[in-house]
């Protein structure tokens, strides 16, 4: 890969992707270039053979590629950020990936602006999940009009060594996003539900730990491979008058779906009232 790769903001996911393109092609370090206020809490990208600095300029003066993983209410300053020690070079295409929930491409554009004297700027949002860490996320995108088909093929290839990188229209992005983000922090709750259960039916709770999360990969994986719907697999599994049923049963008594719709919506809404601040 030619291009030099940016992240402005060093966290958690900033780091899963990361991790994911220096797995994939560990001669990329080199050319990933990492801001963050402190270097203390960068250590981490300096171990894999990035360059770290605590100015975001530098990011920008080096980078064709820039991630944002800032806090949304600080996306300005960090744009500012990159003012401050500009180089002006000519003829420069810069593509700004923004990982800020909420945040619209007209509102990344608005806030960008400040460095369209210095380079043609493209932008593409996307929502990865905390998943790609294990190289198997969820990360979906939506570029703005000018970004080229070349540019969205460099962006699979890089977040697809993380997990399933696909396209979707910017309406559907934050409520996705959302399922895909959440998503995780309700999975672990069943998990741990799951383990519960047969930890209270006396299985050691590591081994029970062990195969709830199993349960959940291979339930997934025969949704992705087989193409069935959830509900024709869910009752391939029920034999009439047996056990899957009767637990079924006491799911459907305890509103299983519903609190889970709900739990999407709450997200999401919530999601809605923190783009607005």
């Amino acid at each position: 890969m030619n291009s030099n790769i940016g992240f402005i903001g060093g966290g958690n996911m900033s780091t899963a992707i990361g991790k994911g393109i220096v797995k994939s092609d560990p001669s990329t370090a080199s050319k990933i270039w990492v801001s963050g206020p402190h270097l203390k809490n960068l250590i981490h990208w300096s171990d894999m053979g990035a360059n770290v600095t605590t100015k975001n300029y530098e990011v920008f003066n080096n980078c064709d590629i820039v991630f944002l993983g800032v806090k949304p209410n600080i996306l300005s300053e960090a744009i500012n950020g990159c003012v401050n020690g500009i180089e002006k070079l000519s003829n420069r295409h810069v593509l700004f990936v923004s990982m800020l929930a909420g945040i619209s491409l007209d509102n990344l554009h608005e806030v960008l602006k400040l460095l369209a004297p210095y380079a043609k700027i493209n932008v593409i949002r996307i929502m990865p999940n905390t998943p790609m860490t294990v190289g198997a996320g969820v990360c979906i995108y939506t570029p703005d009009a000018n970004v080229s088909d070349d540019q969205c093929c460099l962006l699979e290839k890089l977040l697809n060594t993380s997990g399933m990188c696909e396209k979707v229209q910017e309406p559907m992005i934050d409520t996705l996003g959302t399922l895909t983000g959440c998503g995780p922090a309700f999975m672990y709750m069943v998990i741990e539900a799951l383990a519960d259960g047969a930890v209270k039916q006396g299985v050691p709770r590591a081994v029970a730990q062990r195969y709830a999360a199993q349960v959940l990969i291979g339930s997934g994986k025969m949704v992705l491979e087989s193409g069935k719907h959830p509900g024709l697999l869910k009752d391939e599994v029920c034999s009439p008058g047996g056990t899957t049923i009767c637990g079924v049963n006491a799911l459907e008594n305890g509103k299983l779906r519903a609190t889970m719709i709900s739990a999407i919506e709450a997200a999401v809404m919530r999601n809605r009232e923190l783009a607005k601040h």
